[in-house]
């Protein structure tokens, strides 16, 4: 997890170069970066996994670039694992670079992620490298096989002498999602505004430190001129019993739901980081309406617990201990588990009957987008932590009550 001084990488504008091998991807990455980010070589194929690196990238600021491997890569035995997971990048990239060697020119593959750029909504720019090895007769030529607006976004640059890529890195800026009224509670949190925040300290809980959605959710609330007490859940009652006014809002891990709601009075607001991240995210209307398949689901079923990120398992690990055993209570059925984390979220769903996922503080915004949308497409229910431990404890109505969907 970043820093208290850091931008996680969940909240970096992610920026993805595509295209195929000895387009100058890696040349171009290097220039845009002004690092050696990359290894650059005249053999096809150098750069044979995508390659990210957080920094500040002016005038961006706080940035992921990812360089990919050729998108053209004809080995027959790992070739199309590549290509595979240059498709994945593409699921959490927020602007997409389409390198184009002048050489070569436009071809099929560099037509194909353009048209997979549209498909998924994702802002681009096409940019052809190595322009100082062609004329202006030749730039024309180029131009001749695209539609008056993908024109607009072509740009011509040259790693080598560096032409175009000031200017390549000021259109990226232009591209950049505008995330000024994003925030986790401003809607509903004023100035003065008197927080209590519940972190549990058990096993499960990284060493000496507190996890980003505590992190965040302080430093939104400072922002908004409102205050906080942080305490853990077993020392919460002491907390009401001492501070001599009621708070206006409970924010509590998922975890803890349970304990805390017989703690909290009824007419204070309640609800928990993860269900506040699906909203952040985008998700929280079609996280709400998909919990409510948990009481369809019947013996034999499959359902997918999936995570964003990759940690060590404890004994009572939430998504391969708890949740399963929460589903078990409430269903009375046994009910098949499948788990996914990390990069490695299933394309086809068909199988499950719904989908419980991490409240995705680790994961970009554009990938949980994707994973929900893969979810509804497919037919299967999708939900989250945060919303499915209220459900399962009959207070879903009460965590979001007081939260603008």
């Amino acid at each position: 997890m970043a820093g208290l001084n850091e931008t996680a990488s969940s909240d970096r504008l992610h920026i993805g170069f595509f295209g195929c091998r000895n387009a100058g991807k890696s040349s171009v990455v290097n220039a845009v970066t002004n690092q050696e980010l990359a290894v650059v070589s005249d053999v096809k194929g150098t750069t044979t996994d995508p390659v990210q690196k957080s920094m500040e990238l002016l005038p961006l600021g706080p940035v992921v670039i990812i360089d990919t491997p050729g998108y053209d890569d004809d080995d027959k035995l790992l070739g199309i694992k590549r290509v595979e997971r240059t498709k994945k990048v593409l699921n959490k990239s927020d602007i997409a670079v389409l390198v184009i060697s002048s050489s070569d020119g436009f071809n099929d593959y560099d037509a194909e992620l353009l048209k997979i750029f549209k498909d998924k909504n994702i802002p681009y720019l096409i940019v052809f490298n190595k322009c100082d090895l062609i004329d202006d007769e030749k730039k024309k030529s180029l131009l001749e096989k695209f539609t008056d607006d993908e024109k607009k976004r072509i740009l011509f640059v040259s790693a080598t002498t560096r032409d175009g890529i000031d200017n390549l890195k000021n259109e990226i800026g232009k591209l950049k999602p505008d995330d000024a009224d994003k925030s986790l509670t401003r809607d509903f949190i004023k100035k003065n505004d008197f927080i209590v925040l519940v972190t549990p300290i058990d096993e499960s809980a990284p060493k000496k430190r507190m996890i980003l959605p505590q992190v965040q959710m302080i430093r939104d609330i400072l922002d908004q001129d409102a205050y906080c007490i942080v305490t853990k859940e077993t020392e919460l009652k002491n907390v009401f019993d001492t501070i001599g006014r009621k708070p206006d809002f409970v924010i509590t891990d998922s975890q803890a739901f349970k304990f805390v709601n017989e703690i909290v009075p009824k007419d204070v607001p309640l609800t928990s980081f993860s269900i506040l991240l699906a909203r952040y995210k985008g998700f929280l209307s079609t996280a709400v309406k998909g919990v409510e398949a948990l009481k369809t689901l019947k013996e034999g079923d499959t359902v997918l617990i999936a995570e964003g990120c990759t940690h060590h398992r404890q004994c009572y690990d939430i998504g391969t201990y708890k949740i399963p055993k929460w589903i078990k209570e409430f269903t009375g059925a046994t009910i098949n588990i499948e788990t996914s984390s990390g990069t490695e979220f299933p394309e086809n769903l068909s199988k499950y009957k719904m989908v419980i996922h991490c409240g995705g503080c680790m994961t970009p915004d554009r990938e949980m987008l994707y994973r929900m949308k893969c979810a509804v497409d497919a037919g299967v229910p999708f939900t989250n932590y945060g919303i499915f431990i209220a459900y399962v404890n009959g207070i879903l109505a009460r965590s979001i009550e007081k939260v603008p969907m």
